[in-house]
């Protein structure tokens, strides 16, 4: 998985990153955020193991985000 987005910017003179590509679908982003907002806010795993994982994908796909 590469981080590096296919898809152009829909801000101008923005880079393209998560935030600005998806804004070419403003309601799928708002949708988006609210549903992160509950994994990270809610659920049986603690929050810093959730952060640990998230972590750890990012080092195992190189994630540069």
């Amino acid at each position: 998985m590469a981080s590096n987005p296919r898809i152009s910017s829909a801000v101008p003179g923005q880079a393209e990153d998560f935030a600005s590509v998806t804004a070419h679908a403003g309601e799928l982003m708002a949708r988006f955020f609210e549903l992160y907002g509950e994994f990270w806010q809610h659920g049986a795993v603690p929050p810093q193991l959730k952060e640990l994982t998230r972590l750890r994908n990012a080092r195992v796909t190189d994630c540069g985000y």
